[in-house]
Order: structure tokens, then sequence, then C-alpha cells
């Protein structure tokens, strides 16, 4: 099976969309009296989030590409 890589956005978006899930699913069962600006704010908080670490871990991978690229075309050099 092919490895997939981790990608944290990603698991954020789906926090997020489960946490509302559950909010609206729980407040239409009468279990909980979710407030209504809290999770309609949710939302947009958890993308913001969600934006803000995937462009974080992108500026990560691409640094440690070029440290990896910078020590592979390092010269080695052979004794005799």
């Amino acid at each position: 099976m092919k490895r997939h890589p981790f990608e944290p956005a990603r698991l954020i978006s789906g926090v997020t969309a489960l946490t509302l899930g559950t909010g609206y699913g729980l407040d239409a069962l009468g279990v909980w009296d979710a407030p209504g600006p809290w999770l309609l704010l949710a939302l947009p908080a958890g993308l913001l989030l969600s934006g803000l670490t995937a462009a974080v871990w992108a500026t990560f991978r691409r640094h440690r590409t070029d440290r990896t690229d910078r020590t592979e075309e390092a010269p080695t050099t052979q004794h005799p």
C-alpha cells in the first residue's frame, strides 16, 4: 500500500467539520443548547487555522527539501 504524506491542515479541517457536525447534531437532538453565533464562527476560524497551518507546513517542507538538496550536492572528497 502506498504511503500518504501527513497533512496537518487536512487534519484540522476534519476536526473542525466533526466538531461542527457534532454540535449541530446535539443541538438538533435537544441534548445541548448550542449558541448559534459560536458555531457559525467556528467554521471560518477552523478554516483560517487550517490555511495558516498549510502555509507553515509548506514552508517547513520547502526548507527541509532545500537543506536535503544542498547536502546531497556537496562535493565529496575521496581519500586515497
